[in-house]
């Protein structure tokens, strides 16, 4: 069986998609690409022959030559593309986050229990980076003890155009938010926000530190920086009772004034995670192929790291105070 993929936004991530499924995904074939700008998604269809080119994403969830969707266009129109998709019957492999706000989520959360639920996968992909999941196997195995600190480290180059500091939460830190329940097994229970004083650019607060308590007890700093200039890193750190498991880049002297093509870091996130998108999309297909339920994270889990997300927002708009993170019923 192959899966008839249309794929909904021919930006970064989007076009991204289009390439690993179209060359590097078994059981998969690029049918159709919509983007409200048009020359857009002809460039990234380009590459696919026989793919169909709409500026109608609500077409292409539509059309009958559509097996399942990917929907990549912008973080505000995520759920009622979502939510559309489920409506029609298809898989449906949303990109982070599942919605900016819990109310959004909330919303396809009840569309795919309504639909009979797993309709609706969300893009975390560090859950099948090769390392993220070899840390994970570790921290099962007890090779560090019982965790009692996590130190991530999430920095790019540039922050977006427009870029404010309640995005660099819900569209970079959301994968913290995701990916530490994950390695530890134990949710966010509550959160507080802090930054260095000043704006790097209108409304945005760079870098950001945020502490997570989980559950279990352990404490987890998380630093996200859109702007460190030098290049794109990714730092995660388990210390526990009798050691520490680490994922390091190798070890670089760098100066804030170098750029990245002198310090071997690379420009944006697409090299680091490139095998954790191609494995993710492998696995989404093949559970469509199969009939079964998809591995990846799951409209719940989406909805779970958008609460965190808001709690966070919550501490930032009350100067960094704790707030808890609180699921709404759905």
């Amino acid at each position: 069986m192959t899966v008839r993929v249309g794929v909904i936004g021919a930006g970064v991530m989007g076009a991204d998609h289009v390439r690993l499924l179209h060359g590097f995904v078994s059981s998969a074939e690029v049918v159709a690409v919509a983007d409200v700008d048009g020359a857009r998604a002809r460039a990234v269809a380009s590459g696919v022959p026989g793919a169909l080119v709409s500026p109608d994403a609500w077409a292409l969830i539509a059309d009958s030559r559509v097996d399942a969707v990917v929907v990549a266009s912008h973080d505000s129109t995520h759920a009622e593309l979502t939510v559309a998709a489920v409506r029609a019957g298809k898989p449906v492999l949303c990109e982070k986050p599942l919605a900016p706000t819990v109310a959004e989520c909330v919303e396809v959360v009840r569309a795919d229990d309504k639909a009979g639920g797993g309709l609706v996968s969300v893009g975390f992909m560090r859950r099948f980076d090769p390392a993220y999941v070899a840390l994970k196997a570790a921290l099962g195995e007890g090779r560090c003890g019982r965790p009692r600190v996590v130190h991530c480290v999430s920095r790019g180059v540039t922050s977006a155009p427009g870029a404010v500091s309640e995005f660099s939460v819900t569209g970079s830190s959301i994968h913290e938010f995701d990916v530490v329940p994950w390695l530890l097994d134990s949710p966010v229970t509550s959160v507080s926000w802090h930054a260095p004083e000043g704006e790097s650019a209108p409304g945005l607060r760079d870098p950001q530190v945020m502490l997570l308590h989980t559950a279990d007890g352990t404490l987890t700093t998380l630093e996200t920086f859109l702007n460190a200039r030098y290049g794109y890193e990714v730092r995660c750190e388990i210390a526990g009772e009798r050691g520490a498991l680490r994922l390091t880049d190798p070890a670089l002297v760098v100066s804030s004034l170098e750029r990245n093509r002198s310090t071997g870091y690379p420009a944006d996130w697409r090299p680091r995670f490139a095998e954790a998108y191609r494995l993710e999309l492998q696995a989404w297909i093949d559970a469509v192929v199969a009939g079964r339920p998809s591995p990846l994270a799951s409209a719940r889990e989406g909805l779970t790291a958008s609460a965190v997300a808001e709690a966070v927002i919550a501490s930032m708009r009350d100067g960094g105070r704790t707030a808890p993170v609180s699921l709404p019923a759905v």
